[in-house]
């Protein structure tokens, strides 16, 4: 370890079969105890990984007594030498699952209550107790992977604009109040009573008089503060990357932003990118083709309105919302076709808990067969016009929303996910993003 420290000599993560017959102390958290008759197993954790400790008395009986009294998430410290663990007791899931500590000594640091829920990721556990709890809800594998992550993308901005010249200069935090989408955090002055201090929402105005300074290139890690409503994409203080640059236009900062984008992809995640340069979309196409303006492009599935080729024929859902200056809107949903009354029932209830009144299908049968109530109220010619817009084949199912251009929009997004993940079409692995501009 090259930091060791007074309490420990290597860190839960370190030791493998190379470090046999050293003697080692590591401190950390009981992760786990068993008692198999006479021997107790610990599994010693910390946030570079867990080390399991075996206690035999007869190695250290006052070890082992310690060992029998400790419990999960007591902080300990442990002593002892490295050994092999028994053929087949090996753990391939370990980096460190090839050896195991022979304890000598054991000091417990600090005893632990029992804590209001387990440490692990396997569970499920109410947003508000783990928010009361934040100290044990970090101690979790996936949420000590995020605050690693996060050090991980900000130390690579900083690389990265680094390299190309950037220079990172802290902006003040109290500042005069300058409006902007949400009210101000306010501070109350001591020295000018009655006056206030402002936090800022962002360093706007600062760093453009960085820019009239002549810094021409700066960025920041910036805290910033808005007092407004809370949303899941909405907090009220946050960190964002603030850049700015002179003498540049448009294309220089959508250049250098996705350059940093996919340099922070491939230096901190495993994730590939499916499409580079990222596509540049105007926001009525996003609109029309995803329903959003963020739309998710690592399958296909476009939205496709058929207003004007609903107007035929006399379907009363799609003349209703038509005659409101609404819209009818569809989506292919690609070897659907047969699904069944029940599969698709369960997709219209949802369509009416995100807001539309249903939800119109038209199955494809293998042979080209249709099976949908346009049939009773348009022409053969009429439903293959539709059929033909959203470029329907053999086996698969059209899926329709009548209503206004909100509504269509918003509930046929939502499908389009649901619909991905029920047809695997993303894969976990991929990131696809884009330019959505005008």
């Amino acid at each position: 370890m090259a930091y060791a420290v007074h309490y420990r000599t290597h860190t839960c993560g370190d030791l493998n079969k190379d470090a046999i017959g050293q003697q080692v102390t590591l401190a950390g958290w009981v992760n786990r105890r068993r008692d198999h008759g006479g021997l107790v197993f610990l599994d010693i954790r910390d946030r570079y990984g867990i080390t399991q400790v075996i206690c035999d008395p007869e190695r250290s009986a006052e070890a082992h007594r310690v060992a029998s009294e400790v419990r999960s998430e007591y902080v300990v410290q442990v002593s002892g030498k490295v050994v092999p663990r028994l053929a087949g007791a090996e753990n391939p899931n370990l980096s460190t699952g090839a050896i195991e500590v022979a304890a000598e000594h054991i000091e417990i640091l600090s005893p632990s209550r029992t804590t209001p829920f387990p440490i692990r990721d396997d569970i499920q556990v109410d947003e508000s107790l783990r928010l009361k709890y934040r100290y044990l809800d970090l101690r979790r594998p996936s949420m000590r992977d995020n605050m690693i992550l996060r050090h991980r993308v900000v130390k690579a901005m900083r690389d990265y604009l680094d390299e190309r010249g950037f220079l990172e200069i802290e902006t003040p935090i109290l500042m005069k109040s300058t409006p902007e989408g949400a009210r101000d955090y306010l501070v109350p002055s001591r020295l000018y009573p009655g006056e206030f201090y402002a936090l800022p929402q962002s360093p706007q105005q600062l760093k453009q008089l960085l820019m009239v300074a002549g810094l021409d290139r700066y960025f920041q890690i910036a805290r910033c503060f808005r007092d407004e409503d809370q949303r899941s994409d909405r907090q009220p203080e946050f960190t964002q990357l603030d850049v700015e640059m002179s003498f540049v236009d448009e294309e220089d900062v959508m250049n250098l932003i996705e350059g940093l984008l996919i340099f922070l992809i491939e230096e901190t995640t495993q994730k590939r990118i499916k499409l580079v340069p990222f596509p540049r979309l105007s926001f009525s196409e996003v609109m029309d083709r995803y329903g959003t303006d963020h739309p998710d492009l690592r399958f296909d599935l476009p939205l496709v309105e058929i207003s004007d080729l609903a107007r035929a024929g006399n379907f009363g859902v799609f003349q209703s919302a038509l005659a409101a200056n609404g819209m009818v809107k569809g989506i292919r949903v690609p070897g659907a076709g047969g699904y069944s009354r029940k599969e698709i029932e369960e997709l219209t209830e949802f369509a009416r808990m995100l807001g539309a009144k249903g939800l119109v299908s038209l199955a494809i049968g293998p042979t080209g067969e249709v099976k949908s109530p346009l049939i009773k109220f348009m022409s053969r010619e009429e439903v293959q016009a539709i059929i033909d817009r959203l470029q329907g084949e053999p086996g698969d199912l059209l899926l329709f929303v009548a209503d206004s251009a909100k509504v269509c929009n918003d509930v046929l997004y939502r499908l389009r996910g649901k619909l991905a993940e029920r047809l695997n079409l993303i894969d976990p692995n991929e990131m696809a993003l884009c330019w959505v501009v005008d």
